[in-house]
């Protein structure tokens, strides 16, 4: 998912121009926000859901988790970073998150994940906010 952002945000990024780097930097005060501020309440029945899913439902919920990543992957398509380091980065990264998740997911408390979304929620937004201030024309 994040390679098709990456891939519409380019396309994006191109036809808007100078644009684009504002465009991007509020998508990632978007995400960060919807971090921040998503409803921690019935985590465990999608949870539950996602778990007896079936077929098209299957598929369908995959999805919308993934929509968080397409949207990092457009910021960063409008971003205009070289596709093969970027590729490099997102898989390393992933690699690394699946293992320390894996690792340590099962040895903290629900309450430390909680705090670990909506921290790097505000990191998200404070990345924002710096790609805006770079921006800015001095």
């Amino acid at each position: 998912m994040p390679l098709i952002g990456l891939g519409l945000g380019a396309a994006l990024a191109h036809g808007i121009g100078q644009v684009a780097d504002y465009v991007a930097a509020a998508a990632v005060i978007g995400i960060g926000g919807w971090m921040l501020f998503a409803d921690e309440e019935g985590e465990e029945d999608k949870a539950a859901r996602i778990t007896t899913s079936r077929g098209l439902a299957l598929i369908g919920l995959g999805i919308s988790i993934s929509l968080d990543e397409l949207a990092i992957g457009f910021s960063i398509g409008l971003s205009g970073l070289p596709v093969i380091a970027v590729i490099v980065a997102i898989a390393l990264q992933a690699f690394i998150a699946a293992q320390l998740g894996l690792a340590l997911g099962a040895k903290i408390a629900k309450s430390w994940r909680e705090r670990a979304e909506r921290l790097a929620g505000v990191a998200l937004i404070l990345l924002g906010i710096y790609l805006i201030v770079e921006q800015l024309p001095r």
